[in-house]
């Protein structure tokens, strides 16, 4: 099972990922986790980095397949691997298609969680996060229920915030979407309702 999910910001993706990697035991390669652990580490790509990091900049397409290519020889993503964050764009999936060719590897599939925007906003928004132990909660919690102390809105996390994010969202990564139905990879899930119940939309609309 090698795949790559699509979806808004708020579509739920990171959770269907830690599930499909709790159940099956394949690798979760998020392109985020794998930047920060480089640059924490020291390691050679990390400190290539590290300078567009702190200069504000965008990490170069090349240094992150890079860092790809390095995460999928470890042993747990020779089982299958679920790209998190990447490809963002048509070049980046080009690019990658490439670099997995030359490890005779290729995807079997690109998942879309499909959420309509009204609901990742109404969803976003709603959340909250502890200022002192940085639990995330939602607007029920008056306080922390694990230290007690104060929850409050991220500026991520306000209305006009996520709208733009979203914008950002449909100009740069949508097109994928199209990408990948072109090659006839792409499949659909609903990513409404229960955690558990789009789990297992998932799972029948991979095979699994």
């Amino acid at each position: 099972m090698n795949l790559v999910l699509l979806g808004a910001p708020g579509a739920g993706k990171g959770t269907l990922a830690q599930q499909l990697v709790a159940e099956f035991g394949v690798a979760h390669i998020s392109t985020g986790d794998l930047l920060r652990a480089a640059v924490k580490g020291g390691t050679e790509l990390g400190v290539q980095a590290k300078k567009y990091m702190d200069a504000g900049e965008l990490v170069p397409d090349q240094l992150v397949i890079d860092l790809v290519k390095e995460r999928l020889a470890a042993d747990d993503a020779r089982k299958g691997f679920i790209l998190d964050g990447f490809p963002r764009n048509t070049m980046q999936a080009v690019t990658l298609d490439s670099e997995l060719s030359g490890l005779h590897r290729e995807l079997d599939c690109a998942l879309l969680v499909d959420v309509a925007s009204d609901v990742i906003i109404g969803r976003l928004s709603a959340r909250r996060a502890c200022r002192d132990c940085g639990y995330t909660g939602t607007a029920a919690d008056e306080t922390c229920p694990k230290c007690g102390g104060e929850m409050y809105q991220r500026d991520d996390d306000k209305p006009e915030t996520i709208a733009n994010r979203l914008d950002v969202y449909e100009k740069n990564t949508a097109p994928l979407v199209e990408y990948y139905r072109g090659q006839g990879k792409l499949k659909i899930v609903d990513g409404t309702g229960a955690i558990d119940d789009v789990y297992a939309r998932a799972k029948e609309v991979l095979g699994l």
